[in-house]
């Protein structure tokens, strides 16, 4: 599954291996197979570095597509379902059609392709769909490649320096998957609605506090029995 789904994403594929018997570990592939235990462990070859072909271009250009189809492989295989970006947004993959996307979103084709503006009902794969027509506000932003602080800075309304101070950031040099702190200010970022999707450094206590309840009150609302939370976790609040 997750070969064909890296084929689809356009990768070279090669070929796959299985483990070896229990019974004669010591043919096993790779060292990592052989002292895991009694779990699933997988390693993906994804190209290599010192390829004289296309790898390294495909793996500069298209990594993030590779991510996807592997991680989509993986949660396709063990029965769960998707669910949308903190950023309230869904990638379309292989297979994907507009009716599929809107019936696991419990919404209509028509207002799936009203919120994204679509004439037609074409799609591709890495397309990004908008799942509200307004956004989820996250209090945080991770760098892409490309990326500017003055292209961040514009697309969340701010001024350089503003983004800079909230950062403690001494220079405008970005990495790729840096996080970066949009607001010094929770308050300012409080969503809409009547529920709230876990973010990166939440806890129980922070979001009861953001929202004027308990933690008791926000446990039984959503029937938690713990205080564990999960990133992408949509929680009921008043």
């Amino acid at each position: 599954m997750i070969l064909a789904n890296l084929k689809v994403a356009g990768q070279n594929i090669r070929g796959s291996y299985q483990r070896r018997l229990s019974s004669d570990s010591s043919k096993d592939y790779y060292f990592m197979q052989r002292n895991t235990g009694n779990t699933n462990s997988i390693i993906i070859e994804y190209g290599f570095i010192d390829s004289k072909g296309d790898d390294v271009s495909q793996i500069k250009n298209n990594w993030k597509n590779y991510v996807d189809a592997v991680v989509d492989a993986v949660i396709d295989y063990i029965g769960y379902e998707s669910i949308p970006s903190l950023d309230g947004s869904y990638t379309v993959k292989s297979g994907d059609t507009l009716y599929s996307i809107a019936r696991k979103y419990n919404m209509s084709v028509n207002t799936l392709k009203q919120i994204n503006n679509l004439e037609s009902d074409d799609l591709y794969i890495g397309q990004k769909l908008l799942l509200s027509p307004n956004p989820i506000i996250t209090n945080s932003y991770t760098v892409q490649n490309g990326d500017t602080l003055y292209g961040i800075a514009n697309q969340f309304n701010m001024t350089v320096d503003e983004l800079m101070n909230i950062n403690n950031l001494n220079s405008t040099l970005l990495g790729i998957g840096q996080t970066l702190v949009l607001s010094d200010n929770d308050q300012d970022m409080v969503p809409t609605g009547n529920t709230y999707t876990v973010q990166i450094g939440d806890t129980l206590y922070s979001i009861s506090k953001r929202y004027g309840i308990s933690v008791d009150e926000l446990k039984r609302l959503n029937g938690l029995d713990n205080n564990l939370l999960t990133i992408g976790d949509v929680l009921i609040v008043p």
